[in-house]
């Protein structure tokens, strides 16, 4: 997704940005904070900041946190935004009255809601605009969903039976008078808001429990501040869906669905094949270059980077991963914090764990195992290996079988392999160990010494052929019935 502008105004007043990220969300039945729980690979919580972060710096984002605050403050601290605790959460309107403080300097505060993941930084710059453009004290965003119920109704001012831009109110579903009922109203609340500071503290103040909860509900403002004569008014979110919040594992799944099918469409817009997107896992900060193909039930997750002309076959489960360019990913390989270069082919059935470093036109074939070992430009280890803490040069055949013995039970060492190497099937490297450049190992040696540049490596026990063994022992074993 493209940057979008601090602004579209000339002279633009002083904004904060208010993220509602205190509530429990007892409906998903979780010990987990609500706006930590996960869709496109990212906590709620990150999504709606990512979001603001294109148009507001970090230094003027405050979260405000209640519940389990000091995890929500360690997941998304990285982000550098600021933080506001709701010690006792008593309502939106008292997250609001905590935040007063913080928010002292600030000419308008953008109020955003912390469970609602899909809301784009696009929508948010137009309530920021249309607030400014039409000199609101309040802007809320609103919805037309194809089904209202549940949700909080936006009121508008009548003149000659006709409703006009203003808004008077946002009225509960339960709440609606039989009069409004007969209306068929259908402008939901999206719970996003644009507010003046000074008159939103002004009249914060008139806010009251007087509600089945007991608690005090910044959607009161609405009513409270058009009152005073103030300018309150709605502007309709282009997408429904962005606007949702999540009060429900299913509401979870639905959304997680829905976020990873706009990152498939503009990953394929951006000139990405994928066949049967729809059966794969894209996280949302994942980056594909042009012309690489995706085949069906891939998952690409994190910060995972595939570059252009790459193909990433079936069953493939590929983690915050480089992935350079014209890369082949052969079926059902596992790939986990590791960098591939480019022309590499990795698999089918190969895992790479973390710290693995693939270089150049190298091969790292079935059922082979890295970890936290670099491979050098156009080096080969096809067959049923596991090559853990090493370092692997050019140009190196790595045979069927071979293993580094890395570890003797408490501490791990290195195996290092020089260029043009060649290592005989079924070896076993006991490190810390050195292979010249050059040098050969014979198959199924067990090599515990450093091997010169140039050698040939046998480290096994000599043959010997037994003339007419077989025979004879076969005469003694009793004949079966």
């Amino acid at each position: 997704m493209g940057s979008v502008k601090k602004s579209s105004l000339k002279n633009t007043p002083r904004f904060a940005v208010a993220i509602m990220a205190a509530g429990k969300g007892t409906r998903l039945k979780s010990r987990l904070p609500k706006v930590l729980h996960e869709i496109g690979g990212k906590p709620l919580l990150q999504h709606v900041i990512d979001a603001a972060l294109q148009l507001i710096p970090a230094k003027d984002i405050f979260a405000i946190v209640g519940h389990e605050a000091a995890k929500v403050r360690q997941a998304v601290a990285p982000s550098g935004i600021h933080f506001v605790e709701q010690k006792e959460q008593r309502g939106t309107g008292h997250a609001m009255m905590t935040a007063r403080e913080a928010l002292q300097g600030y000419d308008h505060v953008l109020v955003l809601s912390g469970d609602a993941p899909l809301i784009r930084p696009e929508t948010i710059a137009r309530l920021r605009d249309v607030h400014l453009e039409k000199r609101s004290t309040v802007t809320l965003l609103s919805a037309f969903p194809a089904d209202p119920c549940g949700y909080g109704r936006v009121i508008h001012r009548r003149k000659n039976g006709r409703s006009t831009a203003d808004v008077v109110g946002i009225v509960e579903e339960k709440s609606l008078t039989p009069a409004q009922r007969k209306q068929n109203l259908r402008e939901i609340n999206a719970g996003f808001y644009a507010f003046a500071v000074k008159p939103l503290f002004e009249h914060i103040g008139k806010l009251s429990p007087n509600n089945a909860h007991g608690e005090l509900y910044l959607t009161d403002m609405a009513a409270i501040l058009s009152r005073t004569k103030a300018r309150v008014i709605a502007v309709v979110a282009s997408d429904d869906d962005e606007v949702l919040g999540i009060n429900t594992r299913a509401e979870l799944a639905r959304l997680d669905a829905r976020l990873r099918d706009r990152k498939c469409a503009e990953l394929m817009a951006e000139g990405v094949t994928i066949f049967r997107p729809e059966t794969c896992v894209m996280d949302a900060a994942v980056e594909i270059g042009t012309d690489t193909v995706i085949e069906p039930f891939v998952q690409l997750l994190g910060t995972t980077r595939v570059g252009s002309d790459c193909r990433i076959r079936s069953y493939s489960v590929i983690r915050n991963c480089e992935i350079g360019n014209g890369v082949t990913v052969l079926p059902g390989c596992v790939m986990t914090d590791s960098r591939i270069a480019n022309a590499a082919i990795v698999g089918p059935y190969s895992h790479l764990r973390p710290g693995s470093d693939i270089g150049e036109s190298a091969h790292v074939g079935n059922f082979v195992e890295t970890k936290k070992t670099k491979l050098g430009k156009g080096s080969k280890a096809n067959h049923l290996s596991y090559l853990g803490d090493a370092d692997i040069g050019d140009r190196v055949n790595v045979g069927a079988g071979t293993i580094t013995c890395n570890y003797d039970g408490m501490s791990k060492y290195k195996t290092v392999i020089g260029d043009g190497a060649f290592i005989g099937s079924d070896t076993s490297l006991v490190a810390p160990v050195r292979v010249g450049r050059g040098a050969y190992i014979a198959a199924g040696s067990t090599i515990t010494e450093d091997v010169p540049d140039d050698a040939l490596a046998l480290a096994r026990s000599r043959q010997v052929n037994k003339e007419g063994w077989a025979a004879a022992k076969r005469t003694e074993l009793p004949k079966k019935s």
